[in-house]
């Protein structure tokens, strides 16, 4: 009785193990990889990995530990500038295109990763070490990479066309003379129709999952005649830079579940994918123009709540 007792619990905890890998494999994040780092736009966390060897002049086993994680440590950022210089700002534009026209954008984004965070050491058996560093692509470091040629905020709705226009209130006149009124029949009430009440949305998912497309840091939605739809002359550069443009997942449960668009978002499909590094969607005019009239009154767009799906 105790061993098949015992054959059961190693069953099932073997179980549980297998099938945590798979949710874990399966998360619908979405994993740009990279040789020694990667990037998950749907945190906007990019990491690296470095490996560091003991010096053979170290006095003892703590000394040749700390130069050996002090140089991994040093390898891993350099490999994080590798994978951060290979993000797509826009269609057009890399963080290296950016970076090669201005010295000062290399020193200010060496010294910002410079204070990456060191998110894990591993010690190998030969007393190398691997370290893991990281950074957010959101926040200081997309105030360095996004240039001041991307125009924010200027098709942006002024608050007070997001309110309802009260109709103009005319004086009447004062008739100079006396009027004499005529009788009139009793009008019979006519039966008011409430206006069909707006659904509100928290967000804009847009699958564009078979196309290919690819992502960036500025993306930008168009309609099939080339008319902007989404992109950043519609939001705030505070927005943009803390919140990022739009987030990116593999899974559309798993879009509709992040905070970013969560609880009702307008979902779309886009139909095509536009730009020389195929980071712009293109949606239906019909679409578009639905997106047009919800903008009139609601702001999801104006803060960046933008999830988009791809392969």
């Amino acid at each position: 009785m105790r061993k098949t007792l015992g054959i059961f619990l190693v069953s099932w905890i073997l179980g549980l193990l297998i099938s945590a890998g798979a949710m874990a494999q399966s998360s619908g994040d979405y994993v740009q990889k990279f040789a020694n780092g990667q990037i998950d736009w749907t945190t906007g966390v990019v990491t690296a990995k470095g490996i560091g060897a003991p010096p053979a002049t170290a006095v003892n086993m703590a000394q040749a530990r700390a130069m050996a994680v002090r140089a991994a440590t040093v390898v891993a950022r350099r490999n994080l500038l590798e994978v951060i210089k290979g993000v797509q700002i826009d269609s057009t534009t890399t963080v290296q295109n950016y970076m090669v026209t201005n010295d000062i954008i290399v020193s200010r984004v060496n010294g910002f990763l410079q204070n990456s965070q060191v998110l894990d050491i591993s010690y190998m058996s030969d007393g190398s070490v691997e370290v893991t560093v990281g950074v957010n692509l959101r926040g200081g470091l997309a105030n360095i990479l996004i240039p001041p040629t991307i125009q924010f905020g200027t098709k942006m709705q002024k608050p007070s066309e997001l309110l309802p226009q009260k109709p103009a209130v005319s004086t009447p006149s004062v008739p100079t003379t006396p009027e004499i009124s005529t009788p009139q029949p009793p009008t019979v009430p006519q039966a008011e129709t409430q206006p069909k009440p707006q659904v509100v949305y928290t967000g804009l998912i847009i699958d564009a999952r078979g196309l290919s497309a690819r992502p960036a840091m500025s993306p930008k939605v168009y309609d099939e005649n080339g008319q902007e739809v989404y992109g950043s002359a519609f939001v705030s550069r505070e927005y943009a830079i803390q919140q990022g443009m739009a987030g990116y997942a593999k899974d559309l449960e798993k879009a509709k579940m992040n905070p970013r668009v969560a609880n009702n978002p307008f979902i779309v499909k886009a139909i095509q994918v536009k730009g020389r590094a195929r980071t712009d969607l293109v949606i239906s005019n019909k679409v578009a123009n639905e997106l047009r009239a919800l903008s009139k009154n609601q702001n999801f767009l104006e803060k960046c709540r933008v999830m988009i799906i791809l392969d």
